[in-house]
């Protein structure tokens, strides 16, 4: 990171004075390298593209500003936010510049180390922000343009499949099946809202002490699209397993505190009015397809040398184990009639 150049910027936006500034790495995130600005009792991030040859559409950063700074002020949680730069010059790719948040982060979404109560107070907020997310007025925020309107998951599955078809990687045959089904069987009905994208436990900060989210993160793959998609992707953690993908697959819900899908479900539809449950296993393999498009794009940055994480390599190598698992789904939504 350029000390100097950076430096400059942040004193000519009046975010520091003549104190040093340090520079550190945020963990977490595959996509866009994101750093830690300190500079005397003033903490920021700084979140910019990663540098090398990049895919069209992807690393939008300049979605991720936009959207918070429409959310500032809602009942969507969001840092708040100071500065996007175009400029290549200063940190070598565009860059924006938000607050820091001082919380906790929860990597794991069991949740180890708290006890039943606790857990159950920190679903019920992430079910809160969810139904909140998807119950934003588009219009009155600014964001009647963030994306098209209707045939999200139409469009969302032509999109991940060219764009893995165009990958060098191999695909696993699942994931070829999956792109072949999913077209055929899209549902009946639809709905557009504002959808996140990467809505899971560890893109929350959450409050220091209290079971309360104070910011929602990484809104790159945000857009306007269909809200049970979005919460079907949010839901794949009570059906993977923790050893493939940041997943609980498989615990006793109820011994940890943790609600059940169906009832993380039916608490959604009573904050919102959606019926959650049709159609839910084309959702979960449509989401874990999605997923494995995701994960192959990072198998390919590892082997080009662009990805943002040093256990890019690992991440990519799930992704034929997360397309299996779709095909299961969509079998499962074939047997369902």
């Amino acid at each position: 990171m350029p000390l100097g150049p950076l430096t400059d910027y942040l004193r000519a936006q009046g975010l520091v004075g003549a104190e040093a500034i340090e520079v550190s790495p945020l963990s977490g995130g595959q996509s866009n390298p994101t750093f830690r600005i300190t500079a005397g009792d003033n903490a920021y991030v700084l979140r910019k593209k990663p540098a090398g040859q990049l895919a069209p559409s992807a690393h939008a950063i300049d979605r991720e500003y936009r959207v918070m700074r429409a959310l500032q002020g809602s009942d969507v949680p969001v840092p708040r936010m100071l500065a996007y730069c175009e400029n290549e010059s200063i940190v070598g790719t565009p860059f924006y510049l938000m607050d820091f948040l001082e919380g906790r982060v929860f990597m794991d979404p069991a949740l180890p180390g708290m006890d039943k109560a606790e857990r159950a107070a920190v679903y019920r907020e992430m079910g809160r922000v969810i139904a909140a997310l998807h119950s934003v007025d588009i219009a009155a925020v600014g964001l009647a343009d963030y994306g098209r309107t209707g045939q999200y998951v139409q469009r969302q599955i032509d999109r991940w499949s060219r764009q893995c078809r165009a990958l060098p990687v191999p695909l696993d045959q699942a994931m070829l099946d999956l792109m072949a089904w999913l077209p055929a069987h899209l549902p009946e009905g639809d709905e557009t809202t504002l959808v996140h994208g990467d809505y899971r436990i560890d893109n929350l900060v959450f409050h220091p002490t209290e079971p309360r989210v104070i910011g929602v993160l990484d809104w790159e793959l945000s857009t306007l699209g269909h809200p049970l998609a979005d919460l079907a992707y949010h839901c794949m953690a009570w059906n993977v397993p923790p050893a493939l993908w940041r997943g609980m697959g498989g615990l006793d819900f109820a011994a940890l505190g943790i609600p059940s899908e169906a009832q993380y479900l039916a608490d959604y539809q009573a904050a919102t009015g959606r019926d959650a449950q049709g159609h839910w296993s084309f959702y979960m393999a449509y989401n874990l397809f999605r997923m494995t498009a995701i994960l192959y794009g990072i198998a390919q940055r590892a082997a080009d040398g662009s990805a943002a994480s040093a256990d890019a390599e690992e991440t990519g190598r799930k992704a034929g184990p997360l397309a299996r698992l779709g095909w299961e789904w969509a079998q499962r939504h074939g047997a369902a009639g």
